[in-house]
This record gives C-alpha cells, sequence and structure tokens, in this order.
C-alpha cells in the first residue's frame, strides 16, 4: 500500500484539502471498522500526506459516534509518523479571542461514551499519556502558525466534553475555574489511540466562539462556528505548509516508543484473533 508520513485530520467545516498535488483517493478496511471517509493522498509541499476528514464529507458524523479507532489505525497502516489535528474549539478565557488559533498541551477528559484504547479483550497495555500532545509537533505548529501573522498561543488545557449539546452556563464556569483555556468535543480518543500507536499527534485549535459562559458575546451556534471557521481556514492552510516542510525526519520524542514498556500481558496468553487484528501497532513488541 502508497505510504504516506504525514496525517492530517479535519474536522467541522474542513472537509477538502486543496492544493494537493498527484491525489490519490484510498479506501481502508480496518479490524476496527471503516474509517470516517476515504482518505486522500497526496503531495504538499512535495511531502506525500494523508488527508481524512473527521466527520465524514457532508458531516455525517457526531462526535460520540466518530470511528476513531478505525481513523487511527487507517493512518497508521499508511505509515503516518505525525498526525496533525485541526479543530474548531469555544474559548473560555477572555484573552483567547474568535479567531485566534491555539496550540494545546494539555487535556481533561469529560467524555464518557467513547472507546478509547486498542486494548482489551485479552491484551492490557498502559502507555504514558502525561503530555497527551506530542510537544515537537506541538513546537513546529506553533512557529507555523505563528508565521502567517496570526495569533497564536503557545500551550493550553483542553476540555473534552461528549456533545453533541453545547455546555451549560454552569458547566463553562466550572471549566473556567479549572483554569481550562479552550473547550472542545473531539481531541478524545484521538489523542489516546494515537499515542497507543505511536505516532505523534499535535493539534491546530481554532477558536470560533467564547463559550457560553461570556453572557456579553452572541450565545454559540453551529451557525456561528462555522462563519468563524471560515474566515480561519485560510490560515490554516498556510500553517500546514509551513508545518510539513519543517518536521524532522527523525523523531526525538516518546511518542515513538510510547509502546515499548507498556504491555503487561504474557504474549503466550494474547488470543491469536488480537495479536492479528493488532499485528499493525503491537507488532514491533509482540509476535
Amino acid at each position: 500500500m502508497e505510504q504516506a508520513r504525514i496525517g492530517i485530520i479535519g474536522g467541522s467545516g474542513l472537509y477538502e484539502l486543496e492544493g494537493m498535488s498527484h491525489v490519490k483517493e484510498v479506501r481502508i478496511s480496518t479490524p476496527f471498522g471503516d474509517p470516517s471517509d476515504a482518505i486522500k493522498l497526496g503531495d504538499i509541499e512535495g511531502v506525500r500526506s494523508a488527508f481524512l476528514p473527521r466527520h465524514g464529507v457532508g458531516h455525517r458524523f457526531s462526535p460520540s459516534e466518530l470511528p476513531s479507532k478505525a481513523n487511527i489505525y487507517a493512518l497508521k497502516s499508511l505509515g503516518v509518523e505525525y498526525i496533525i489535528a485541526i479543530s474548531t474549539v469555544g474559548s473560555l478565557k477572555e484573552k483567547i479571542k474568535p479567531m485566534d488559533i491555539v496550540i494545546p498541551n494539555q487535556i481533561i477528559d469529560r467524555t464518557f461514551l467513547r472507546p478509547d484504547t486498542f486494548f482489551g479483550n485479552g491484551i492490557v497495555g498502559h502507555v504514558a499519556f502525561a503530555d497527551p500532545y506530542c510537544p515537537l509537533l506541538s513546537d513546529v505548529l506553533y512557529d507555523a502558525v505563528h508565521k502567517t501573522g496570526t495569533r497564536v498561543h503557545d500551550g493550553g488545557t483542553c476540555i473534552v466534553m461528549e456533545g453533541p449539546q453545547f455546555s451549560t452556563r454552569a458547566e463553562s464556569e466550572l471549566y473556567r475555574s479549572w483554569g481550562a483555556d479552550v473547550i472542545l468535543m473531539t481531541a478524545l480518543p484521538e489523542a489516546k489511540l494515537a499515542r497507543e500507536a505511536e505516532i505523534c499527534y499535535g493539534m491546530m485549535a481554532i477558536v470560533t466562539d467564547y463559550d457560553c459562559w461570556n453572557e456579553v458575546s452572541e450565545t454559540v451556534s453551529v451557525e456561528m462556528v462555522i462563519s468563524n471557521l471560515k474566515k480561519s481556514i485560510v490560515v490554516a492552510k498556510k500553517a500546514l505548509r509551513h508545518a510539513i516542510i519543517n518536521l524532522p525526519v527523525k523523531r526525538d520524542c516518546i511518542c515513538g516508543h510510547a509502546l515499548e514498556n507498556a504491555i503487561i500481558t504474557d504474549p503466550q496468553v494474547i488470543p491469536s484473533e488480537v495479536k492479528k487484528n493488532l499485528s499493525m501497532i503491537i507488532g514491533k513488541y509482540i509476535k
């Protein structure tokens, strides 16, 4: 199968990535079902990349329904080492304004309906997740957005809520009291699964609104989110190009060997079917 080193997951409003050359569309079946949509392989600044619309073209999957295990597995099967995720977020702080971009470095998990690990069914693995976003990739993304002249925030804590409803005012104020910076409905389980798959994961979080804590601003709505996203997407695409050509060949981060000491199950008792299904992920440690 054709390979790509860079994976790009497009969020709400980003279902196509114009400007790719030598484009080829591939549909990949995985042991965890089909990904959100076909994956487009193409060259960006001469670098072979894979683009996957997170919600499917036409926005068919809600955050809770996303086939995240299939998405990450499919990108892994293409040889992807870096995933750049693009997501829309609401701001929980006055200083983080709509149209800004945040490169987050922390996550608080408020999801409860989503399968969030490749492990189970006879194999147990515990990966380190203290730093959920790859610091190496995040630095590259920050520099890339900065070059576009857009206001960009280096670091920040994401609340990942279940959705699909937006927050209540009480919830929004609670998250602010925790010191969180932005809120969104994706990022998890993507980041957890990417770490288990030993893929670097970083995010460009596009701020589309103040969450409902800010009663002075307009109440958050889908129309507002999409309107502000459309204005910011040009910047995100420019930043992508800067980032892709500046990613290091060698990965000096924890991501590339996250499973090295994480699998604690005796290989002799792991069911053969599980080994087969996870061979793409655990194969270099367990045969």
